[in-house]
């Protein structure tokens, strides 16, 4: 922010030098100021071109069309892309900045999803960035490479490349901007992986580099986030809520919208298994508002609430559609079809679901989707009557929860250990582990889940009804249901008149003013 400032008091004395328009550009994308970044890149470009100097005119070229390509201009970037070609092409020269234009395509086709049209210009960029000892090239091409190789079911191999590319990076020996870019994709990476391991250690790096940086704004949203990922893993949802929340306000400073997106999906995680409905729907929503799709949270959120039809449909809608590339996009997507198809009771889907989690461990290999995968196949087991199957897998699979240090993935499986050892005719132990489960879920304040556990146990928590009469809580609960007035009527027989009384007092009494604003409130309550 110092240097940014500094450099705009001098300009207004003498105009800057190129050299110092380049670094004054880095300032304004690092502190979040996208729209003079770009300005001030083409301004040195104007500079060198001015001086003759068709490359680096060139290389400030690349600059603005990488910044544009960042915020979605695609097609002012070509624009640049193309003139930055054009004075290469022209000054006839080999350069380093070659090597950044071509990287700049291959990046532009791994977003598009054509990963090998993108592989001979990474392996271009990456040789340009050796020939001309360029650390910042190299480290974009290594990690273009490994995100390459991730895209076409090479895991391994490309997470090796991602933490080569990380050496130079944690040495120091790149710019402010590509490390931050370098953390971000590395992170990123291990999240749609699942590999909780490694993205918890270069969320702590992240973070440290962050804080010594105070005024970095592009990279600080997204390092919030990952931060709130591993804590909510971690059990400690306070705590990721918080940060979640900073990131939102973090993301606000530019126009982040990946940021602001992702920092709402966690926060209606976190109030959805909490058992805070009304703030869970509002946060996704907020989600979707900024492009991040909000299942399957939203479809989880609507099981919760009892309205099995309308999530049923949902996950056969999302399932149906093309498989994503992020294994851990796929894997949450799927864990959610086993949970609501065992839930309505097509119990064949919810094996197929299950099955697909396995294969999709197997290729991947991370440790977490081992643990959904025993977790899953499990659930379905004992849904199909094999008790004794299913407590291998639901074993395995706590086990794994324990040790990657997950309470809350931890406990559910335990949960359904009860369940099968209660089939087995083992009451002592299915107490027992059904005791530990409501334990770790009283600790988290899992409300949904505690209640749960506790009706399986048999204890019955006292309601407090809001002050409603005992007509008007069977008459929300009907509501809360989804069931018209008449339908209400009928199954109560009373008149619909009687019925439109007992909602409007329901209303009053709650400070409510719709019947989806008093269905939240009955499950927030547990007066359903």
């Amino acid at each position: 922010m110092d240097a940014r400032d500094g450099f705009w008091a001098a300009d207004q004395e003498t105009p800057l030098e190129p050299d110092d328009l380049e670094l004054l550009a880095r300032a304004e994308f690092l502190t979040g100021r996208e729209d003079e970044c770009v300005d001030v890149w083409v301004r040195a470009h104007h500079e060198h071109l001015r001086r003759d100097d068709q490359v680096r005119a060139a290389g400030c070229a690349t600059w603005a069309a990488f910044n544009l390509s960042n915020r979605g201009e695609f097609a002012r970037a070509g624009g640049w892309m193309a003139r930055a070609g054009e004075l290469l092409d022209a000054a006839d020269v080999d350069c380093a900045q070659r090597g950044y234009l071509t990287m700049l395509g291959a990046i532009q086709l791994l977003w598009r999803g054509e990963i090998e049209a993108s592989l001979p210009m990474i392996r271009e960029a990456r040789e340009i960035a050796a020939r001309f000892d360029e650390p910042d090239l190299g480290v974009l091409s290594r990690l273009g490479q490994g995100q390459a190789l991730i895209a076409s079911g090479q895991p391994a191999d490309g997470l090796a490349l991602l933490d080569e590319a990380m050496v130079a990076v944690t040495a120091g020996e790149t710019s402010a901007v590509v490390s931050g870019l370098a953390y971000c994709a590395v992170i990123s990476a291990c999240h749609d992986l699942w590999d909780m391991r490694r993205a918890k250690e270069w969320s702590v790096a992240l973070s440290h580099w962050c804080d010594d940086q105070p005024d970095l704004v592009p990279y600080s949203g997204w390092c919030l986030v990952h931060r709130a990922q591993i804590m909510q893993l971690h059990g400690e949802w306070t705590d990721a809520a918080e940060a979640a929340a900073r990131a939102y306000e973090r993301s606000q400073l530019s126009t982040d919208n990946a940021t602001a997106g992702e920092a709402h999906y966690l926060l209606a995680e976190l109030n959805r298994v909490r058992g805070r409905f009304a703030e869970a729907e509002r946060d996704y929503r907020e989600a979707s508002r900024h492009g991040r799709e909000p299942q399957p949270g939203l479809a989880m959120l609507r099981l919760a609430q009892g309205q099995f039809d309308v999530a049923a449909s949902t996950i056969r809608r999302l399932a149906a559609e093309p498989t994503p590339s992020e294994p851990g996009r796929c894997a949450e997507i799927l864990g959610a079809q086993v949970e609501i198809m065992l839930a309505t009771g097509d119990v064949d889907t919810a094996r197929s679901a299950a099955e697909k989690i396995a294969v999709l461990a197997d290729e991947v290999g991370a440790p977490a989707l081992r643990h959904a995968a025993g977790y899953a196949a499990g659930a379905v087991q004992l849904a199909d009557g094999e008790p004794k199957s299913a407590l291998t897998d639901l074993r395995s699979a706590w086990v794994g929860w324990q040790r990657l240090g997950a309470p809350y993935e931890a406990a559910r499986a335990r949960l359904l250990i009860g369940l099968a050892c209660r089939e087995l005719g083992d009451e002592d132990t299915a107490q027992m582990e059904l005791d530990a489960a409501r334990w770790t879920f009283l600790q988290l304040t899992s409300e949904p889940d505690l209640a749960k556990v506790e009706g399986l146990i048999g204890i019955r928590p006292e309601i407090d009804t809001c002050g409603l009469t005992a007509r008007e809580l069977e008459v929300l609960r009907h509501l809360a249901s989804g069931k018209t007035n008449r339908a209400i009527a009928s199954e109560l027989v009373l008149s619909e008149k009687t019925v439109a009384r007992h909602i409007s007092n329901i209303f009053t009494k709650l400070g409510l003013t719709s019947r989806a604003a008093a269905t939240a409130y009955a499950y927030e309550h547990n007066l359903v």
